[in-house]
């Protein structure tokens, strides 16, 4: 891990609700923190492409590292058997890499949606926060996050949709939403 005179710890975020951004919120922390050159490990679950953000982060691997632990993003259908297999190594993984002592933070990206979907019970999702190293910053973002991850958390941001172009038709723009 690296040196911080200005931080003796780290505390669980969450970003969650309906609205866009909890992913990009949480991006954008993981440049912020490799700005201030801190190591930053993002695991995605549900997630299986690899979009305009990914890139991005591209430029900055010596500092931040991302995993994808899905085939594909699903909102709205059932898992299949392959999306809970994927989701429960990526558990396994990202709980190895946040007690390897490597990271300074840990993003776990949509987990909450997984709990939801259930790719994985909600209690190893609060096992992990139980387990995670103090000086670790956890982020863990995704819809619909069960009030008991809430509660474990520091800080809880909520996304509400107010307006989106969407409801007009506009698909995902590269770049903006993708």
């Amino acid at each position: 891990m690296s040196k911080r005179a200005d931080w003796d710890r780290g505390y669980v975020q969450v970003y969650t609700g309906d609205g866009k951004g909890k992913t990009t919120a949480a991006l954008g922390l993981a440049l912020r923190a490799a700005g201030a050159g801190l190591r930053v490990f993002i695991g995605q679950f549900v997630k299986g492409m690899h979009y305009s953000e990914l890139r991005s982060l591209e430029r900055y691997d010596d500092l931040i590292e991302v995993r994808q632990y899905g085939r594909a993003c699903f909102i709205d259908r059932e898992p299949a058997p392959e999306d809970i297999a994927a989701a429960r190594e990526g558990l396994a993984d990202a709980r190895r890499e946040l007690l390897a002592g490597r990271w300074d933070v840990v993003i776990l990206d949509e987990a909450n949606i997984a709990t939801h979907f259930g790719l994985f019970p909600v209690e190893e999702l609060l096992a992990l926060i139980d387990e995670r190293p103090e000086a670790v910053e956890l982020v863990i973002t995704g819809r619909r996050a069960d009030p008991r991850v809430i509660d474990a958390a520091d800080l809880v941001t909520e996304m509400r949709e107010v307006k989106h172009y969407y409801e007009r038709g506009v698909p995902a723009r590269r770049g903006v939403e993708s």
